[in-house]
């Protein structure tokens, strides 16, 4: 019986070494995690931060590091190569696990990391050519001997904290997950290029618009989707006149709307999620200089999306947020321009249709021939499990994401069967347009670093101290009017794209009359003032009918002019369709405390404010309206709904329209019946009482840790909605609210959901979130010279060749 005890207790004893030593899933390898010497205690809180001497092997000549009270590291380089490796070397002390999660995620190789979990994603990202696209972005940017060097000196510096950390000093994720960082590449940098490419420009709604002119025919098409929103303000005011000569436009084939096949869907758009930014000439300002507001709006995650910096060299001084893991400066300023961006939302991405030889599917038909099929293998490592092998069909288009016989990752969301093509796919020299901007001194040199960004396509908002100006730039497919907007056929030559806009005729206007410019992802220019189609997708008006609406009415702009702005919680939505549908209540017939709801909606100020009642009331009844009316004849899993613009048209101007019937039901549904029967529903479930029905609460924003790890991140109590300048809606919102004051000496302000550190035991973790959501704006420290040494910058660094 003794021996008997000792086995069991051997056996036992081994079991539980093995299962502390073995990851499940996202569950740690326990043993590891919770050591007192190597585990997460060591990752605890870095209150200590104090100033420091460092020697690093791979530095020409000593770098000063000065760290201002909100930890930003403001760095002065005796040389271009030591400025670069010095803010890798620093932004992976804060952000090294960040930076890998993301490239691993961009390159299909969180299987790796996670396990079988995320195998589909994974696939799917090899599918689309994530890889093999981020390689050619790479042997571009490598060919130019400026981007080289400034990649290579970044990718040293990063290597340089890699290589002094021990398993005790791994980042909080590292100890969790149970895997050891991998050194830095620059294929790293180019991969996150094209994650940002993907995350503003991978969607398409062809294969919805396919199913629904197949059903409907062009003339429900035409009228429901039309390819310019009756209510618009384009960002290159109307009217503007062009300088150029435009490319002749290649012609529409007539079998275009013909032949359309049923198949299954890929990811819609969401609508109205996007950025803003604008500019007004020093004419409306207090102080006689231009001011500059720069708003992006990206899916809001601990830690922060961007990593603020000030880079100073001979030829640059610079500040601003970048993507941990780029180089450079992405959004801010130097001492003589500002700068910001949106998504433009051109149509880049199209889909076409393939038609192989035989199911060995080596060959396709192509311009009345059969051409080759190319075939990429790709390796994929899974945590725990066996190396998946899967092999990629590439044609002139593009890849074929799936085939028609394989499960797409989100089932009846992608096509099958089909070549993608985008312009994530092309190559240019995104990095040299960072590398340039940070260096420009003036509008002239800011066109130019422009020609070679091209995906994704944003819109540039500029000042200096005598301009304002904003261009949508980045490559732009020359297409004929409507391609892209369904599915097209892969074997046509006429459906294939035929070259580019020229980047000298991209929408754009400097110093307009009306004193200002703006965007929020609306149409970028009128077609009648503009002879390329860029596409029809775009952001309501919404957000840029208030933008200029404030922006007209300003004479005395200040910066906390824009502070204010940026916070406003105004909506038009509200504004021009509630009084219609108030006035098709049946108002006698409704009961007390329909009546309660009624009144708390007829006086409501259309702000969406957080402690507000009335914003709750009215999405609540505007979604089930638009469900009621829309839900029999466009089943979101087949068909793509007319957009919100159409439907407000619909409701304010065609009472008798077709489509307020319910074709399910036996009786004809007219627009009163299906605006009262959703009112009641409403009211009577939610009233107009209780802490649960405040905006705020209602709306359930929040901000999650970017690997959806429980615990690290928070739930939001804010106003706006996605309708509104202050668009924060569910855990996608303003990112980086930045306002530049222009002058002699350039001041700026500006905060973001977070902090710079990506340790969750910091306390510069999440410092600025409270700040954030209150809409304070800290003024941002811009040093000129390496004598500056405010009492803000107790901290210092010194960094010394080895």
């Amino acid at each position: 019986m003794k021996w008997v005890r000792a086995i069991l207790a051997t056996l036992l004893t081994l079991a539980l070494v093995y299962a502390l030593n073995r990851t499940f899933g996202i569950v740690p390898a326990l043993g590891p995690f919770l050591s007192p010497y190597e585990g997460f205690w060591r990752s605890g809180s870095d209150d200590d931060f104090t100033s420091e001497e460092l020697t690093l092997a791979g530095l020409k000549a000593p770098v000063q590091v000065r760290f201002d009270s909100l930890r930003v590291p403001h760095i002065f380089a005796q040389n271009d190569h030591d400025l670069y490796f010095a803010q890798g070397y620093l932004t992976a002390k804060d952000r090294l696990w960040q930076m890998e999660f993301m490239t691993h995620a961009a390159a299909g190789r969180l299987s790796e990391l996670i396990g079988e979990q995320t195998l589909e994603m994974d696939r799917y990202q090899r599918r689309i050519g994530m890889v093999a696209s981020a390689r050619k972005s790479l042997e571009k940017m490598q060919a130019d001997p400026q981007s080289k060097a400034v990649m290579d000196a970044y990718t040293a510096g990063v290597n340089a904290y890699i290589d002094q950390l021990s398993p005790r000093d791994y980042p909080f994720e590292y100890k969790l997950l149970h895997y050891a960082p991998e050194p830095w590449t620059t294929l790293k940098i180019a991969l996150l290029l094209k994650m940002l490419a993907q995350d503003m420009t991978g969607y398409s709604d062809d294969l919805r618009m396919t199913n629904t002119l197949r059903k409907y025919g062009p003339a429900v098409v035409k009228d429901l989707f039309p390819n310019y929103p009756f209510r618009e303000e384009p960002i290159v005011p109307a009217g503007t006149p062009t300088n150029f000569t435009p490319l002749p436009i290649p012609p529409s084939p007539a079998e275009f709307m013909a032949g359309m096949a049923s198949h299954t869907l890929e990811r819609q758009k969401p609508e109205n999620l996007g950025s803003n930014n604008w500019a007004i000439t020093g004419a409306r300002t207090a102080n006689g200089y231009p001011l500059l507001a720069s708003d992006p709006h990206l899916n809001l995650s601990l830690p922060s999306i961007w990593h603020v910096v000030q880079l100073h060299a001979p030829g640059i001084n610079t500040y601003g947020v970048i993507i941990p893991g780029a180089p450079g400066v992405g959004i801010g300023f130097n001492e003589r321009i500002a700068w910001g961006m949106t998504n433009v939302g051109a149509d880049v991405l199209d889909w076409y249709e393939i038609r192989f030889k035989d199911q060995k599917r080596q060959e396709y038909w192509h311009d009345n021939q059969w051409k080759p099929v190319r075939r990429v293998v790709e390796k994929i490592n899974v945590k725990g499990g066996e190396t998946l092998l899967d092999t990629v069909l590439y044609t002139h288009h593009g890849p074929v994401a799936y085939l028609p016989n394989e499960e797409p990752l989100r089932s009846g969301n992608t096509p099958t069967g089909h070549a993608l093509r985008w312009t994530a796919h092309d190559t240019q020299n995104e990095l040299k347009t960072l590398i340039l901007v940070n260096r420009a001194a003036n509008y002239q040199d800011f066109r130019k670093a422009l020609t070679t960004w091209a995906a994704p396509a944003f819109n540039f908002v500029f000042a200096d101290a005598r301009n304002i100006a904003i261009v949508s730039n980045g490559l732009f497919p020359l297409k004929w009017q409507e391609q892209g907007k369904f599915l097209l056929d892969g074997s046509n030559p006429a459906h294939d794209w035929h070259g580019w806009i020229p980047m000298d005729q991209v929408p754009q206007v400097l110093n307009p009359q009306r004193g200002f410019v703006s965007s929020a992802n609306q149409t970028p220019v009128s077609p009648k003032d503009y002879p390329y189609y860029l596409g029809s997708s775009f952001a309501g008006y919404e957000r840029s009918a208030r933008i200029n609406q404030r922006l007209a009415a300003m004479t005395q702009a200040t910066p906390d002019s824009f502070r204010l702005m940026q916070m406003d919680n105004y909506s038009f939505v509200p504004r021009n369709v509630l009084p219609t549908m108030l006035k098709l209540l049946d108002q006698p017939a409704l009961s007390e405390k329909q009546q309660k709801v009624y009144q708390t909606l007829a006086s409501w100020n259309y702000q969406f404010d957080a402690d507000k009642i009335p914003p709750s009331l009215f999405e609540e009844w505007w979604q089930r309206l638009a469900h009621a009316i829309w839900v029999d004849d466009f089943p979101q899993d087949k068909f793509k709904a007319p957009t919100r613009d159409r439907l407000v048209q619909m409701i304010l101007a065609e009472p008798n329209a077709r489509w307020y019937d319910d074709v399910t039901t036996p009786q004809k549904e007219t627009l009163p019946q299906l605006v009262n029967r959703t009112f009641k529903q409403i009211a009577d479930s939610l009233g107009t009482e209780g802490d649960q029905l405040k905006w705020g609460t209602a709306k359930n924003s929040n901000i999650r840790h970017m690997a959806q790890l429980p615990g690290f991140g928070e739930k939001l109590f804010s106003g706006g909605s996605a309708n509104s300048i202050n668009a924060l809606n569910g855990s996608h919102g303003p990112s980086w609210r930045m306002v530049v004051q222009m002058g002699p000496q350039v001041q700026a302000w500006g905060v973001y959901p977070g902090g710079q550190s990506g340790n969750p035991g910091s306390r510069f973790y999440d410092n600025l979130l409270n700040d954030w959501q209150s809409g304070k704006l800290h003024q941002l420290l811009f040093l000129r010279s390496a004598a500056d040494r405010p009492a803000t910058t107790s901290v210092q660094w010194t960094l010394k060749q080895h």
